[in-house]
């Protein structure tokens, strides 16, 4: 009776057991499986994202190659065109010297296009860098003389990963078409703050504000939050009317 007794409970137990390992096994999996969805989930939106900043660029790269265009290669066409006619009708003793000018212009024009033909490939991070194609988007807004920008950062270089980079890279974009458009601030300043774990901007103005309570869900907010969201980065807006506004910016290196 004992023995028999010792048999059941030690096959009781031992069942207990089995069924408490494919317990916890089968919510392992469940688990795990939730895990990965969610994982594939991010990575499909942080794509899609990507996909739209990589479109918004290009429509704005190609405003600009297209108002280049026109001012500046034109107008030194226009130029070779005329020194051209010039030239036919003179045929005079300096015709080589002439020659050699426009030799000059047409290189000025080459060199011109090639510069303006980088800017056309979509993910321009990878080519000039997250600095470079900060002070090249300035350079832009500088044309339109509506505001004075200063850029302040100790690194040229600065070690992070291309894609996001560009959405970095979005962030400020959609950060400055939020001042022009609405702060009528006259003075934007944009610092970079680079270490070995993190990557600090901030970009201030010293527009009229806003109520940060009532224009939280505005569009432009959404998208530089929802933006800053999928790399893991801290994002945030302190403003006061009539004092300006304060953007930060905060990417953790390590969680990239």
């Amino acid at each position: 009776m004992e023995e028999d007794r010792f048999v059941i409970i030690f096959t009781v137990t031992l069942l207990i057991i089995v069924l408490t390992m494919i317990f916890v096994y089968v919510i392992f999996i469940r688990k795990k499986t939730t895990l990965l969805i969610e994982q594939k989930e991010k990575d499909m939106h942080f794509e899609k994202e990507l996909a739209t900043s990589q479109i918004e660029m290009k429509e704005q790269t190609l405003n600009y190659i297209g108002q280049e265009l026109h001012d500046d290669l034109g107008q030194k066409l226009s130029v070779v065109r005329l020194r051209q006619n010039q030239l036919i009708s003179k045929l005079s003793n300096g015709e080589k010297e002439e020659l050699n000018e426009l030799n000059e212009l047409l290189g000025e024009c080459i060199q011109d296009v090639r510069n303006l033909s980088k800017t056309l490939i979509t993910e321009q991070i990878i080519h000039f860098g997250l600095v470079e194609s900060i002070e090249r988007e300035i350079q832009r807004i500088k044309k339109l003389r509506l505001l004075k920008i200063e850029f302040i950062t100790q690194k040229h270089d600065i070690d992070i990963a291309p894609k996001h980079g560009l959405i970095l890279f979005r962030i400020i974009q959609e950060s400055i078409n939020n001042i022009l458009k609405h702060s009528r601030a006259k003075n934007v300043s944009i610092e970079l703050e680079d270490d070995h774990e993190r990557l600090k901007i901030t970009i201030s103005d010293n527009g009229k504000g806003f109520n940060t309570k009532i224009l939280r869900d505005g569009s432009g907010l959404k998208n530089m939050a929802l933006r800053a969201k999928l790399i893991q980065a801290e994002f945030s807006i302190q403003s006061k009317l009539e004092e300006g506004t304060k953007t930060s910016i905060i990417y953790h290196k390590n969680l990239s």
